[in-house]
This record gives C-alpha cells, structure tokens and sequence, in this order.
C-alpha cells in the first residue's frame, strides 16, 4: 500500500508501529538531510563530483591518505553543526517507550546517539565520521587531535605510533564490513515484527539486503522516502513524503 496522503501515512504507521512488539528501523541518508548534512549520493552531491578513494589506494597511497582527511575537514561545517531531526527525535521517543530496541543504520554521522541513543542501541554499518581510528592497532582518536596534526604537518596526514595509518572509523569504498555490526543487524532483522526502512535508497548492498530479509521472515516492511525504491512493490506500506513530517507525531516530550 502507497499512502497517498500524509494523513492516512500518520494512521496506518500508529496502527502498526502501535500494534508491533519489536520494531526495528533502518535509516540512511534522508533521515539526515533536514539536518543540513547532504545525500552524497545524489545528483550533485559529493561522490557525484569527488570521486571516492577505495580503502586500497587509502592504504597505499600517503596521498590519498592526505586527500581523504582534507575532503573530511572541508565537511566539518556540516558534520559539527548538525543537531538530530525530527526522524532521529521520533526513533529515539520509540526507543524510550520500548518499542526499539535498536536502530540499524547507514550513516555515520552520530545523530541518532546525539538524538539520546546510547551508543549500544546503534548499529552502525558504515562506521562513524566523528572520530578516528588506527587500522592496525585500533587506538581511537578524536578529529581535532588530527586536525592540528595535519596542520602542523603541512597538510600531511599524521599516523600512529604503531606505524599504522590512522582514518576515520568509516567503512570506505573496498573495505571489509564490520562483521559485529553486521551480525547485529542480522539477529535485529530476525527478531521483528516491524521493520522500517528510513532515507534510505535501499541500493547499496550487504546493508540494504536487511529489508528484505525482515519481509522474507514474516516481518511487515515499512519504507518511508522520498523518491521510490526498488522493494516498494513487496512493502506493506510505503510513504512518499518529508520524512520529518512523517515521523514527528510519534516525537514524545
């Protein structure tokens, strides 16, 4: 079923948000972009005019290694400014009432655990770009530790003191998926009666695979964005509208 209008998408989702036991969200980039981060993928975002550095050329190359934290910093006025959503807002109200257990998500800009998640109740597939790591010994560093680094290094990317190469705790183009989140995400997927597909294009796989493996286990699929997916014909409800809109009256105070 598409919901035609914002008022019967409002209806049907408390019919079957209210009447579900587990109910787990899958939210990408629309989810966010009321929050004044852009959709990277879309016509004339990022990726459109930057092409991405694979995770392989990021290990071989010191610049490329350098590229990718000046293409980080150039985002900082988007990342650090960005306050949750009515979307993350609503997630985070169903979460307190314990109809979330969880939130499995595509982005990596820390909102939903800015919208009052702790980090244990966000599965993060793609990783989180508000901080860094060490690829070899796994050490955390947080960006302004990085920042004044680059900086005083000439704008060159500054590395461990295990020698491995620090980067943002992202999932990049060629890199492994994160098997823990992965795995979470799965049992999630398997333990819900509802399952809500948020902002997301549902294109990018392993991680769009998940609303279709809710359907297939006897799950009823929601997919709420903007423009069509592919698995709109087997969802049980669709809603095409603003997706703040959509979600802000499940917002409690």
């Amino acid at each position: 079923m598409i919901a035609g209008d914002l008022d019967t998408a409002h209806e049907r989702l408390k019919e079957l948000i209210g009447g579900a036991q587990r109910v787990v969200p899958f939210t990408g980039a629309g989810i966010s972009t009321e929050c004044g981060i852009p959709d990277f993928r879309s016509p004339g975002g990022l990726w459109t005019r930057n092409r991405p550095i694979d995770f392989d050329e990021f290990l071989a190359s010191q610049e490329a290694r350098d590229e990718s934290w000046r293409r980080r910093f150039a985002m900082d006025a988007y990342f650090a400014k960005a306050k949750p959503g009515r979307g993350h807002l609503a997630l985070a109200s169903l979460h307190r009432a314990g109809k979330v257990p969880a939130v499995i998500t595509q982005n990596i800009d820390n909102l939903h655990q800015a919208s009052g998640l702790d980090a244990n109740s966000v599965v993060e597939l793609h990783g989180n770009t508000t901080y860094a790591v060490c690829l070899d010994c796994n050490r955390r560093y947080e960006l302004q530790w990085v920042k004044d680094r680059f900086a005083a290094g000439a704008n060159c990317a500054p590395g461990c003191a295990c020698g491995g190469h620090i980067k943002t705790a992202t999932v990049s183009f060629g890199q492994a998926m994160p098997p823990e989140a992965m795995r979470r995400a799965e049992e999630l997927t398997l333990s819900c009666d509802v399952f809500v597909a948020i902002g997301s294009s549902l294109v990018v796989y392993p991680a769009a695979g998940f609303p279709m493996l809710a359907k297939q286990n006897g799950a009823t699929l929601i997919i709420i964005n903007r423009e069509p997916t592919d698995l709109d014909d087997i969802a049980d409800l669709v809603v095409h509208h603003d997706i703040g809109e959509t979600l802000a009256p499940f917002i409690s105070h």
